[in-house]
């Protein structure tokens, strides 16, 4: 053996080693048995709510989504003010969580210190480990007085021409949802954004300043593009927490089944309903329209996943055109 080359070429005539490959089998059985474990129970949730739902389906059509009341006395079930609910408390959520989040990310990542950046990125993402119930609690006995005392009256005086802020300031409220449920999506937002902004290549960051690029056209024209598949995904996983929260928007909502005009108006959502409903009086139909309603909530948060995905596909596609 020559010390200078501990590892000679094999001779010409000599056949490799076949190296076992038991370990590799057994890791892709495995990784194929988790992926279809995981189709599987999607499968198995989405076969479960339509045949529960089979009896509201069969005897009240189309006319269980565009239904203004919900009396399970009566056998009425009608859905729309629940989704008039959940659709104005989350897109409050989005409104107000989206600049938080993101601007919290950009400061962690851009701007702040190094001794500053592990304690507060800790302390945003500790919001995530709060108990939902907790936030609920919270809003109803700290928020919902300030909303009811100052903020609301104040809206009103100011913007109460627009529509949006009309009627009496209660507290418990789709405005008094909203902030709540915005302040649970902020971790979620604020923790991808953020890893997917330092994923950035620093050369990247360095040429747009070498051009003479201001922090804000360097954030704006060479960050956030690069950033933007993350930044999305955040985004998206915020408003399904939006969607699907339950006990926090139960507590501060005010559950009253019909469609709100204004901010101030009570309401409920499909998430709080579904909860609400079990309380009611059971029966088949009764039973059939809590897993209805579970089933367009389902078909809510795929739609909204699909359209995400969709419109960053054709960001991804109009700059890869533009960058040939």
């Amino acid at each position: 053996m020559n010390p200078d080359n501990p590892f000679p070429a094999p001779s010409k005539g000599a056949t490799p080693r076949k190296v076992p490959r038991f370990g590799d089998w057994t890791f892709l059985a495995l990784v194929i048995a988790a992926t279809l474990l995981v189709v599987g129970v999607m499968v198995t949730l989405v076969v479960v709510l339509l045949y529960g739902s089979r009896f509201t389906i069969q005897s009240l059509g189309f006319s269980f989504l565009y239904g203004t009341t919900w009396n399970p006395n009566n056998n009425v079930y009608g859905i729309l003010p629940f989704l008039d609910g959940t659709l104005i408390t989350s897109a409050i959520a989005l409104f107000l969580a989206v600049p938080l989040g993101l601007g919290a990310a950009i400061f962690l990542t851009q701007h702040a210190p190094g001794w500053l950046r592990g304690p507060v990125g800790q302390l945003i993402e500790l919001l995530a480990a709060i108990p939902s119930i907790v936030y609920g609690f919270w809003g109803l006995i700290f928020f919902v007085p300030i909303e009811r005392n100052y903020t609301e009256p104040f809206l009103k005086t100011w913007l109460g021409w627009t529509g949006l802020f009309g009627g009496t300031p209660f507290g418990v409220d789709f405005l008094t949802a909203g902030i709540i449920l915005s302040i649970m999506a902020v971790p979620t937002i604020t923790a991808l954004s953020r890893d997917a902004i330092a994923a950035v290549p620093r050369a990247q960051k360095e040429a747009a300043i070498s051009l003479g690029a201001t922090d804000w056209e360097v954030t704006r024209r060479a960050v956030l593009p690069y950033a933007r598949s993350g930044i999305v995904g955040g985004i998206v996983l915020g408003l399904g927490r939006a969607l699907g929260e339950t006990m926090a928007v139960v507590l501060t909502i005010g559950n009253t089944d019909k469609i709100g005009t204004s901010l101030f108006d009570s309401g409920e959502t499909v998430s709080g309903g579904i909860a609400l409903g079990f309380f009611e009086p059971t029966g088949p139909l009764n039973i059939s329209a809590l897993l209805e309603a579970g089933l367009v909530l389902l078909a809510i948060t795929l739609a909204i996943n699909l359209g995400a995905r969709t419109i960053l596909h054709r960001f991804q596609s109009g700059a890869a055109a533009g960058a040939e």
